[in-house]
């Protein structure tokens, strides 16, 4: 299924509350991603991913849609080297191959436009979606935490999965450049 990333846009509000606004979806964030999610809430989200370019969190645009959100945050001090990458997508499109192709575009742009040697992602051990996505974009994974995420009043374990740049220029031909 064709997508592309792009940036967000404040006419983008009432796509990303539809798509937002979902139980789960919000299981597997943080805890700053709520359920019910508001209109409030995704202006606050568009204004932040907005800033200062290049932007760190791209809009997943499906027949000129948003459907969903990936973000790349560097990270600082001693963490310098390395970013968090996360992800979201609307449920419709689950299973279809898109975040899989999508984490791996946002990896090469990511390489790209920071001076970054490593990125990872950290998916809840439930979240098999995100994982198998992850290593299917090439991510390994590197440690089990157990039990170290509070979520609705249960301790759930956190796997921490990574890519590095030269392993990802290895086995990534370039893609179209964002």
């Amino acid at each position: 299924m064709h997508f592309t990333l792009r940036p967000w846009a404040f006419d983008d509000l009432e796509s990303l509350v539809r798509h937002a606004d979902n139980p789960k979806i919000s299981r597997f964030m943080s805890d700053k991603f709520i359920h019910p999610y508001t209109a409030d809430q995704g202006r606050r989200f568009i204004s932040f991913a907005t800033q200062n370019p290049p932007y760190r969190i791209l809009a997943i645009d499906i027949g000129g849609e948003a459907m969903g959100a990936i973000g790349i945050h560097p990270q600082e001090d001693i963490q310098r080297k390395n970013a968090e990458l996360g992800y979201w997508l609307a449920e419709p499109f689950w299973g279809k191959g898109i975040m899989t192709a999508a984490i791996r575009q946002m990896v090469e742009y990511g390489f790209a436009h920071w001076d970054i040697e490593r990125i990872f992602a950290r998916p809840f051990g439930t979240n098999t979606g995100s994982q198998r996505a992850l290593q299917k974009a090439g991510f390994v994974l590197e440690a089990r935490l157990e039990k170290t995420l509070y979520k609705d009043g249960e301790y759930l374990d956190e796997w921490i999965y990574a890519v590095r740049r030269s392993a990802f220029a290895q086995s990534n031909p370039p893609t179209q450049p964002l």
